[in-house]
């Protein structure tokens, strides 16, 4: 290395991708329907959560309940389907990502995740090259670095 040249340390986002196997279907299929399986759980919990609280005022107010505590149960069925709203586009995400995953072909490159790495750069490199990097694993071995590392 000629340290006369300036150089400058810069930092790149490295797409990695996986080559699609049974081993790497089987795995991400398995990871979906554990997310998915932790929703369905969420989603009973927040029902039973909105439903004691729902409960408790209705337990603390007067009967017939007044507005204030009509206004309380309101608030929080609110709530309740909010977060109940957000929990199913997620699971409904995952599942259609479960579908697509299913559909895939063997030896099919598909993008994983994104990470970043460091390269030194100096006078003459090309810089547009240097950025495009990416990383091809077949079940969790890197196979090949494409790309001027």
């Amino acid at each position: 290395m000629d340290v006369s040249k300036p150089q400058l340390l810069l930092k790149r986002v490295v797409n990695v991708k996986a080559i699609v196997t049974n081993l790497w279907k089987d795995e991400v299929q398995q990871q979906l329907q554990a997310q998915i399986n932790q929703l369905d759980q969420q989603l009973q919990q927040l029902d039973v959560q909105g439903q004691r609280a729902v409960a408790e005022i209705q337990k603390q107010s007067l009967q017939p309940p007044g507005p204030q505590t009509l206004q309380q149960i309101d608030n929080i069925q609110v709530q309740v389907n909010q977060k109940k709203s957000e929990l199913l586009e997620q699971k409904n995400q995952s599942l259609q990502n479960l579908q697509q995953v299913q559909f895939l072909e063997l030896d099919q490159e598909v993008n994983q995740f994104q990470m970043e790495s460091f390269f030194r750069v100096e006078p003459g490199d090309n810089l547009i090259g240097k950025m495009q990097v990416e990383i091809v694993l077949r079940d969790g071995i890197v196979e090949e670095i494409r790309g001027d590392v």
